[in-house]
């Protein structure tokens, strides 16, 4: 089993104990509003929106491959060697 999936179970375990722990309604102010909500849906949305978050600011992004788009031809003259008789001096 990889570390992230052991990290993962261990928070999800202490997460629903807490959640769990906490099932008492409490008063929440919110601006000008004032309500009681319960300690247990407080915590599971925290959780939630966290989760959420983590997982866009986690995922993986594309990659760019330098290779393939100079590998193609070139958009302008349609030709795919773009090296110039004197480039081609230079480098040899």
């Amino acid at each position: 089993m990889r570390i992230k999936t052991i990290v993962v179970i261990l928070v999800t375990i202490l997460l629903t104990v807490t959640i769990m722990q906490n099932t008492g309604a409490m008063w929440f102010k919110f601006l000008w509003m004032q309500f009681r909500v319960s300690k247990l849906f407080v915590t599971l949305l925290v959780a939630i929106v966290a989760f959420i978050l983590g997982w866009i600011i986690g995922r993986p992004k594309r990659r760019f491959n330098l290779s393939e788009t100079m590998a193609g031809e070139d958009e302008h003259t349609g030709k795919t060697d773009t090296l110039s008789e004197e480039d081609r001096d230079y480098i040899n």
